[in-house]
C-alpha cells in the first residue's frame, strides 16, 4: 500500500491502494481497482469511478461525487455537496456535510440524522 503523507498540486488518480495523510490540491479520481483512505485534506473534488472504493475519514472541500458501481463510506468532512450517481455510499452518525446530499440513483445508508440537507430520489 502506498502512503502520501505531504503536499501534492494538481489532480491525482488513484488505481491501487493508497493512504492519504497529507494534502492534495486538485481533483481527485479514483478509478477501478483503485483503494482510498482518505485520512489528510483534498482541496478540491473527490470522485470515485466504477470500481473504485474509498474510506473518507478526513476533510474534503469540494464535492464527492459518488459514481455508478463504486463505494465509498464517509467519516469525514465534506464542505460542499454529496453526490450519490448510482454507487454505494454509507454515511457515518459521526459525518459532516456543508451542502447537500444530493441521490441521483444507488444506494445511500444515513446512521443518523445529520445536519444536512438531503434532496434527489427519495428525499424526505
Amino acid at each position: 500500500m502506498r502512503e502520501e503523507r505531504g503536499k501534492l498540486a494538481g489532480d491525482i488518480t488513484v488505481t491501487d491502494d493508497m493512504t492519504l495523510w497529507g494534502t492534495i490540491a486538485g481533483t481527485v479520481t479514483v478509478k477501478e481497482g483503485g483503494k482510498l483512505y482518505m485520512r489528510g485534506a483534498i482541496f478540491g473534488n473527490l470522485v470515485v469511478q466504477d470500481g473504485g472504493r474509498v474510506h473518507v475519514f478526513g476533510n474534503i472541500s469540494g464535492d464527492l461525487r459518488v459514481e455508478e458501481g463504486s463505494k465509498v463510506i464517509h467519516s469525514g468532512i465534506i464542505g460542499r455537496n454529496v453526490i450519490n450517481a448510482g454507487g454505494r455510499l454509507h454515511i457515518e452518525r459521526i459525518a459532516k456535510v456543508g451542502g447537500k446530499i444530493k441521490e441521483n440513483a444507488g444506494e445511500t445508508i444515513y446512521e443518523g440524522r445529520g445536519e444536512w440537507k438531503r434532496e434527489g430520489r427519495g428525499s424526505r
